[in-house]
């Protein structure tokens, strides 16, 4: 039986952009098959931020751009809005925030109008490329939280993630143990769907939400998934690859000069290229293994830090021929 044919896809994966622009010096400048937003497109899912977002998107070479929704879109997400219009005391009040962030439904119609953003639905998603690929998608808004945000679930409740065989896997929120640690040090990602990637392995797994967690890494799956997944059993970290996160480049309390000099010139040259990039396909020095690996990013463009900006990933993989 003669292997599949396969093509060469180009991504770029970024998320939490939170009603702001790339900033002119690193406004990606470059052509990709295909975008990926990860969510939080606004900062408080006001119309002027939404059509902000869109110059942003626009602004991006690709044919193809996909978008889900963030806990901070929650005009996106109608029963979340309508607790926030119930919840304005006077009818003066209530027209203030119609004018800021529309009527139901208007934001959605302001990201529908250019025919190449596609704002997903959570779900599986099919899409033949321009270069001749076949993508599978599942995409999905949901993070857990104990607040009233958009898309979101008591993690006390958990979230049903019917995640099938698929290529790429987008959720604006981390799985549980994969690029989620808050400053705090603590692991805010989802257990469930970690468990959910690891019966599924996608080729690749983007999501944002957790901003200091902004990295990639190459896991190894272990060959037998358990019955309750978790980071620590089922993912091999000898065969696995962190191809970067913040503190592969910011400087660390025992850095030598050496290692800051590294991590310095590491910054500006991926700087000065507008993205980190990585490719995983057949040829490469680290190709990835369908079914045996997941390439995770977090996209997150929104630093930790007030102001703070961090560079968007560009992901070459191999995807079958449609």
């Amino acid at each position: 039986m003669e292997p599949q044919a396969s093509v060469k896809t180009r991504f770029l994966i970024l998320s939490d952009t939170h009603g702001e622009e790339f900033p002119p010096d690193v406004q990606p400048n470059f052509p990709v098959d295909v975008a990926i937003h990860c969510g939080d497109l606004t900062e408080e899912s006001k119309l002027d931020e939404f059509r902000t977002s869109l110059r942003l998107l626009k602004a991006i070479q690709a044919p193809l751009k996909l978008v889900i929704a963030g806990n901070h879109d929650f005009t996106l997400d109608t029963p979340a809005f309508k607790n926030v219009i119930d919840g304005a005391p006077t009818a003066i009040e209530e027209d203030l925030v119609r004018r800021n962030f529309g009527n139901f439904g208007e934001a959605r119609s302001l990201l529908q109008q250019d025919p190449d953003i596609k704002l997903l639905d959570e779900g599986v998603h099919r899409f033949v490329l321009t270069n001749g690929a076949l993508l599978t998608v599942y995409a999905s808004p949901y993070t857990p939280s104990k607040s009233n945000w958009g898309f979101q679930y008591h993690p006390d409740q958990g979230h049903d993630w019917n995640i099938p065989t698929v290529d790429l896997v987008m959720t604006h929120g981390p799985p549980r143990g994969v690029l989620d640690r808050t400053d705090s040090k603590e692991r805010a990602g989802c257990p469930q769907l970690f468990g959910a990637i690891a019966r599924a392995r996608p080729r690749l797994h983007c999501f944002g939400h957790i901003h200091e967690g902004w990295g990639a890494k190459l896991a190894a799956w272990r060959r037998e998934t358990s019955e309750m997944p978790t980071h620590f059993a089922d993912i091999d970290n000898d065969n696995s690859v962190l191809l970067s996160s913040l503190a592969s480049l910011k400087a660390g309390k025992f850095d030598i000069p050496e290692t800051l000099e590294e991590k310095n010139i590491k910054l500006k040259t991926m700087t000065s290229r507008r993205a980190f990039f990585t490719s995983h396909c057949a040829g490469d020095e680290v190709p990835l293994r369908v079914g045996e690996q997941t390439l995770f990013i977090n996209g997150s463009i929104q630093g930790p830090e007030a102001d703070s900006f961090q560079l968007p990933w560009v992901v070459d993989i191999d995807l079958a021929k449609a």
